[in-house]
C-alpha cells in the first residue's frame, strides 16, 4: 500500500502577526498534487490541524476546502493533535467520512467501516483500524491522538506517565492479527527529538518524553508534535511541520514522506519536499541601505533583518524599510556597551515601554512616533 505521512499543518497560525492564509492555501493543494502522483492510497495527519483550539472561520475553510481536494485523491487519516480542540475536529465526522476522510480524537471512536473510493477502513475500534486498498493490500493503523490524562478524562493516579504510555499504545495494538503490515500513528515527543521555537514547551521536558522503548512493534511510527523533519531509531518518523514558522527553522528544508508499505516492510521511502511554502532569511547589515538592499534581493522569502547601528534610523531609512513587505521581523543592535549605570527593569513593562527606554538611554532623546511604530509593526504587541 502507497502510504504518504505529514503533520502540524498549524493552519491559521500568523508570523510576526502577519496572515498567511495564501500559502496554507498553496502547500495543502502541494500536498494534493503529490498524493496524485504519487498514487498514495493513504495519508496520515499526524495531528495539530489547527493552530489553536478554537480556530478563525477562514482557517476552517482553508482546512474543509483542502482536505476535501486531497481527498479526491486519496484517503485521509487525521488524528489530533495538542493544538487541537479533539471534539470540534471530529464534530463533522459522520460526514467527512462519506467523502473517505477520517479523523480520531482521544474519544476513540471507531471508524465506519463501508466501501468508499479505492482505500477505505474495513475493520475498526477504539484505538485501531484496518485500512484495504483497491488490490486488496491491507494496513493495521494504532492510532494516538495526543495523549495526556485530562484529554483521556482520567484521574490522577501514582501510574507513571511511561506506565500510562504503555498502556494507551498497547490498547492500539489490541487488534492485530497475524504479521499483517502496520504503522504507529501518534502526536507525542519521542525522547531524543529535537526541538525548535515553534514548538510549545508544555510536554516537551524529560517527565513528558516517551522512550523508544514503549514504541510498539511496527514498520512504521508516523510522529508529529515537532516540527523538524528527522528519524529516530531504525523506523521512527517525524515528517515536520509543512511551513516554516520561526525564523530559527530558516533553511530547512519542508517535506511529506512518502513510502510503499509491503509485508517486507517500508519499500521506495522518500521526503517530497514541498517547495510552495515561503522560504524564511535571517538578514544582518551594518546600515539601513545596506539592510534594504539585502531584502530586495530577497524579495520572495519572509526575512528577519537585524541592524547594527551606531546612529538613530533617520525617517527616510525608517520610510525605505516600511516599503519592503517582506520584512517581517526588525532587530537593531548596538555594537557599543549600554551606557554607564544603565539598567532595565522588565518585569511588567510592555515591548514598547522597553523598547523607548532603551531608545532614550542610547540617544538621549525620546524614540521618534515612526520609528515606534515600525518597531511595533514588526512584533506581535498590538
Amino acid at each position: 500500500m502507497k502510504i504518504a505521512h505529514t503533520s502540524d499543518w498549524h493552519i491559521g497560525k500568523k508570523l510576526m502577526g502577519r496572515d498567511r492564509g495564501d500559502e496554507f492555501k498553496n502547500v495543502l493543494a502541494e500536498i494534493a498534487d503529490i498524493c496524485a502522483e504519487e498514487q498514495v492510497d493513504l495519508l496520515l495527519v499526524a495531528g495539530d490541524v489547527f493552530d489553536t483550539y478554537t480556530p478563525s472561520a477562514e482557517a476552517e475553510e482553508i482546512f474543509y476546502t483542502s482536505v476535501g481536494r486531497i481527498a479526491s485523491r486519496c484517503a485521509v487519516l487525521i488524528i489530533s493533535g495538542n493544538h487541537d480542540d479533539y471534539v470540534r475536529l471530529t464534530a463533522a465526522q459522520a460526514l467527512s467520512e462519506e467523502l473517505n476522510i477520517y479523523t480520531v480524537g482521544n474519544n476513540l471512536k471507531p471508524l465506519d467501516c463501508k466501501p468508499r473510493g479505492k482505500c477505505y477502513p474495513v475493520r475498526s475500534e477504539g484505538g485501531y483500524a484496518v485500512f484495504r486498498n483497491a488490490a486488496g493490500e491491507e494496513v493495521y493503523i494504532n492510532m494516538l491522538p495526543y495523549p495526556n490524562e485530562a484529554r483521556f478524562r482520567e484521574g490522577r493516579s501514582d501510574e507513571s506517565f511511561a506506565d500510562k504510555m504503555a498502556r494507551w499504545i498497547a490498547y492500539g495494538e489490541r487488534g492485530k492479527q497475524g504479521a499483517m503490515p502496520s504503522v504507529f500513528l501518534s502526536h507525542i515527543f519521542a525522547a531524543g527529538g529535537k526541538t525548535g521555537d515553534s514548538e510549545r514547551e508544555i510536554d516537551l521536558g524529560g517527565a513528558r518524553a516517551v522512550g523508544l522503548g514503549l514504541f510498539p512493534d511496527c514498520d512504521y511510527c508516523a510522529l508529529g508534535h515537532l516540527h523538524r523533519r528527522q528519524k529516530l531509531g531504525e523506523n521512527i518518523y517525524y515528517s515536520g511541520a509543512i511551513m516554516r514558522f520561526t525564523f530559527d527553522e530558516a533553511g530547512q528544508e519542508k517535506c511529506i514522506n512518502v513510502f510503499d508499505l509491503t509485508a517486507d516492510g517500508v519499500k521506495n521511502f522518500k521526503a517530497v519536499p514541498l517547495v510552495s511554502c515561503r522560504k524564511l532569511v535571517r538578514l544582518q547589515a551594518n546600515c539601513a541601505a545596506d539592510g534594504i538592499g539585502l531584502l530586495n534581493v530577497n524579495p520572495d522569502a519572509i526575512a528577519e533583518l537585524t541592524l547594527n547601528l551606531k546612529t538613530p534610523l533617520a525617517p527616510s531609512e525608517i520610510a525605505g524599510l516600511r516599503a519592503c513587505g517582506n520584512l517581517y521581523s526588525l532587530k537593531m543592535a548596538v555594537e557599543s556597551e549600554l551606557p554607564s549605570g544603565f539598567s532595565v527593569q522588565s518585569s511588567g513593562k510592555t515591548s514598547s515601554q522597553l523598547f523607548s527606554e532603551y531608545y532614550a538611554s542610547r540617544y538621549n532623546s525620546q524614540v521618534p512616533e515612526d520609528l515606534l511604530e515600525l518597531f511595533l509593526s514588526l512584533t506581535e504587541e498590538e
